[in-house]
């Protein structure tokens, strides 16, 4: 099997390289990214690599159709193509988001489509989905209209809605979508810390036992599943060419207290969430941090996703709790070097002068 992964350095690309590189029904891997890795460390070394901006040409443009020219070559011939590129940063730019997360979705798609792929497999999201007020687990059904404030949500949103377009127009395109939880791992303690936490949080807190308290938005609770666990998902949606949406997320679902005592010996202190969404919008706006508030919105209002699908028809059952998997991603984070200066944090056009 030849596999196409776009946006293979990322978080979740880098555990599904580990996972395709022991696959023995996967023969030939061919990586995108925007900025390639070493190819002569693991897993990378085990790929051919091309780079690519998907997010960079206008819509309609010669350079557009270069692109997409491109695209399609390097998938002539491949079994499947794995779409997992995704920008979470600038969110303060989204002229420079949504050309990578929406038009680079389509663009991925038509080239797949028009090379001749049979199967398309999309890293979608729990964000995606329609806001709810209780606990009640929600399986692949429940409408995928997301959160108007949050705009990662939204795009989101709208990559759902460009899949459904494309599968009515490639029948013959077998398309699948993966909708995961909060995604951790160790290896992306420093770069969650640099998209969310910026500069205004000292990542030595984060090391357990270091905080006076933990102050969270009271009624917070929160899916989480391992890259790696994701990764064994995707390569059993190819080995098995499934259609159709998977939710992916671990067991045990993070609550306030639980989250509490994973980070801090459960000294928890809940606030009102729109204490908190206020807060927070309050260092957005003061360029405290990178994250916006629409964040908070989604956090509390997402439904708890129901894993039975991808239990039953493909065998899949994840190996880490949310909670092992958060404590890895802290130490991550917090025996990280420093976050540093990062024009993803401030985009071009938008840079502030910091004194």
């Amino acid at each position: 099997m030849r596999v196409v992964v776009v946006g293979a350095t990322g978080n979740t690309g880098t555990a599904l390289m580990h996972a395709l590189a022991k696959e023995p029904g996967v023969t030939s891997v061919v990586g995108l990214a925007r900025r390639l890795p070493d190819p002569n460390v693991p897993p990378y070394d085990r790929a051919e690599w091309v780079s690519v901006d998907i997010g960079e040409p206008d819509p309609g443009t010669a350079e557009e159709a270069a692109l997409l020219a491109k695209l399609e070559a390097v998938m002539a011939g491949a079994d499947a193509v794995v779409h997992l590129a995704w920008r979470l940063q600038p969110a303060r730019a989204r002229d420079q988001m949504r050309p990578t997360n929406v038009d680079g979705t389509r663009r991925v798609a038509a080239a797949a489509a028009a090379a001749g792929v049979p199967h398309l497999v999309v890293a979608c999201s729990v964000g995606g989905y329609a806001p709810v007020d209780d606990d009640v687990p929600r399986d692949e059904s429940w409408p995928t209209s997301g959160m108007e404030t949050s705009e990662y949500s939204v795009d989101k949103v709208d990559q759902e809605r460009l899949l459904d377009e494309v599968e009515r127009a490639h029948p013959q395109l077998r398309v699948a979508r993966v909708r995961p939880a909060l995604i951790f791992q160790e290896r992306a303690g420093s770069s969650i810390a640099r998209y969310f936490l910026g500069h205004a949080v000292p990542v030595g807190l984060l090391r357990y036992g270091r905080l006076p308290f933990l102050p969270l938005p009271a009624g917070l609770r929160l899916q989480a599943v391992h890259a790696d666990d994701v990764a064994d998902l995707y390569t059993r949606i190819l080995l098995q060419r499934a259609t159709g949406a998977f939710n992916a997320a671990a067991d045990d679902v993070l609550t306030a207290p639980v989250l509490a005592r994973v980070l801090d010996h459960g000294r928890l202190v809940e606030l009102p969430p729109r204490l908190v969404r206020g807060a927070l919008a309050a260092a957005w706006h003061a360029w405290l941090v990178p994250m916006s508030p629409g964040w908070i919105d989604m956090g509390m209002g997402v439904p708890v996703m129901d894993t039975t699908r991808a239990r039953t028809e493909l065998g899949w059952r994840p190996r880490r709790t949310a909670a092992s998997s958060l404590r890895e991603l802290m130490r991550g984070m917090a025996n990280a070097d420093g976050i540093g200066g990062s024009p993803v944090l401030y985009p071009r056009g938008l840079r502030r002068e910091r004194g």
